[in-house]
């Protein structure tokens, strides 16, 4: 039976996530900061009850907290996970990421938690994913941290180079596990209606979810080290 990790479960493209992959059979190991809270995300998960292993097993986890990362490394000890899904994430406040206008405190809880996290989450589950059949860690990144296509828009310099720093991320992590057989991509959702997307988005977080499943299907070890757009193709760093 494949399985995933997801961060960030409870709503959006993570909770979005669970239920396609419990749709299809896999165990999804579903992280959230807090489960008591998560009503969408508790209400989906007894659909797909006893279904020999299947369906979906609710974690608490603050990506930023050492002690629970820890914990979750500890509960999970032994379990292989084909897919790590490093999707938790959070903006920041767009009206204050204009230059002129950044705080030294919001930037480093944007980093804390969009590359900081991601990386130690990583650190902390290298075992598990190295015992599965798939050997896959996918990072949720954006187009607009391509440094390639900072032409594109002006401003958000806190989201932005968080989401530049996670792709450096990736590509490292690439290198440093291939001996490993570990496969590691950064991947573009698209401009997704989600909290964060806000209504005016041009993709459905289902239209979205659908398509980084698909792309992530197609990817081999050779793909390791990507930045894949939603489409398939491949963004410049």
């Amino acid at each position: 039976m494949p399985t995933t990790l997801i961060t960030g479960a409870n709503r959006g493209i993570g909770l979005e996530l669970t239920r396609q992959y419990a749709e299809d059979g896999w165990k999804v190991f579903a992280c959230c900061r807090y489960p008591k809270y998560a009503h969408a995300l508790n209400e989906l998960a007894p659909r797909f009850a006893g279904r020999d292993g299947a369906g979906i097993e609710i974690h608490p986890l603050d990506v930023t907290s050492d002690a629970e990362r820890a914990a979750l490394a500890a509960r999970l000890a032994g379990c292989p996970i084909d897919i790590l899904w490093n999707n938790a994430g959070v903006s920041g406040n767009w009206g204050t990421q204009a230059f002129g206008q950044c705080r030294a405190e919001e930037w480093l809880s944007v980093l804390d938690t969009n590359v900081v996290a991601p990386m130690l989450l990583i650190q902390a589950l290298v075992e598990n994913v190295a015992a599965s059949g798939r050997r896959i860690i996918a990072n949720m990144s954006s187009g607009i941290g391509s440094i390639s296509g900072a032409d594109a828009m002006e401003g958000r310099y806190i989201y932005r180079s968080s989401k530049a720093a996670l792709n450096m991320v990736s590509a490292i992590c690439a290198r440093d596990l291939a001996g490993r057989g570990i496969t590691v991509v950064a991947l573009h959702p698209g401009w997704v209606r989600t909290d964060m997307g806000g209504p005016d988005a041009t993709l459905s977080v289902e239209e979205s979810c659908t398509a980084l499943r698909r792309n992530l299907a197609g990817v081999g070890f050779a793909d390791s080290g990507r930045f894949i757009d939603i489409d398939g193709g491949t963004i410049a760093w």
